[in-house]
């Protein structure tokens, strides 16, 4: 038969506990009053110097994004320019050629009129109204380009478009208005490209005064 428990044990129930060494500091649980829960450990607090190395880290990141959006945004740049410089290359070829395919015509037939000229029995009527014929054809091919004359014979001088280069005296034509064109002035697109050299009147000739 099983031997009977000792009164010693069952009229002390934390007979059989350990006895806790002397010295040993608490457990958690031990500090834990009945109905709260156990501490917990506080996190290290941030040093001023962590803080600042925080700091420069994030500000090199940020000036290495931003030195790399300033490399693209030049490379960007220079190629935009690059390319509007071909345009323009090409733009300015492309233009030449069609003012150049204009006068290939004329230039054709003025090559015909001195082959003509130089046959012995060359007639100068027939070459006179051969170059007559050219130079018509290339105002024409030239004022399809926006070329226009400026002759302003007989009207007002216009400091803008003439060039005056003398004075004559005429009975026939006002004074300080073109008497004479000397060389024909040319706008292009009605932007002056070169000023028409003109004589201009000086009104009647005025007859010196008789001694008396």
């Amino acid at each position: 038969m099983p031997e009977p428990e000792s009164t010693d044990t069952l009229n002390n129930p934390t007979a059989d506990q350990p006895t806790p060494v002397q010295g040993a500091a608490p457990s958690a649980a031990a500090k834990a009053t009945p109905g709260q829960p156990a501490e917990t450990k506080a996190l290290p607090e941030a040093t001023p110097a962590k803080v600042a190395v925080d700091a420069l880290v994030a500000a090199k990141a940020e000036a290495a994004a931003n030195y790399d959006k300033f490399m693209r945004a030049a490379a960007d740049l220079e190629n935009f320019r690059r390319r509007t410089v071909r345009e323009k290359d090409e733009l300015r070829q492309l233009v030449a050629a069609r003012v150049l395919e204009d006068l290939l015509p004329a230039l054709d037939n003025l090559a015909l009129g001195l082959a003509a000229a130089k046959q012995p029995n060359a007639d100068l009527k027939s070459l006179v109204g051969g170059i007559e014929m050219v130079l018509a054809q290339l105002k024409s091919a030239l004022a399809n380009h926006g070329l226009k004359e400026i002759n302003p014979a007989g009207q007002p001088f216009d400091p803008h478009q003439h060039e005056s280069i003398s004075h004559q005296p005429s009975a026939d034509v006002k004074e300080e208005h073109v008497l004479t064109v000397v060389r024909t002035g040319y706008l292009l697109n009605d932007r002056l490209l070169r000023p028409a050299a003109v004589i201009l009147s000086s009104g009647p000739e005025k007859k010196p005064a008789a001694k008396s």
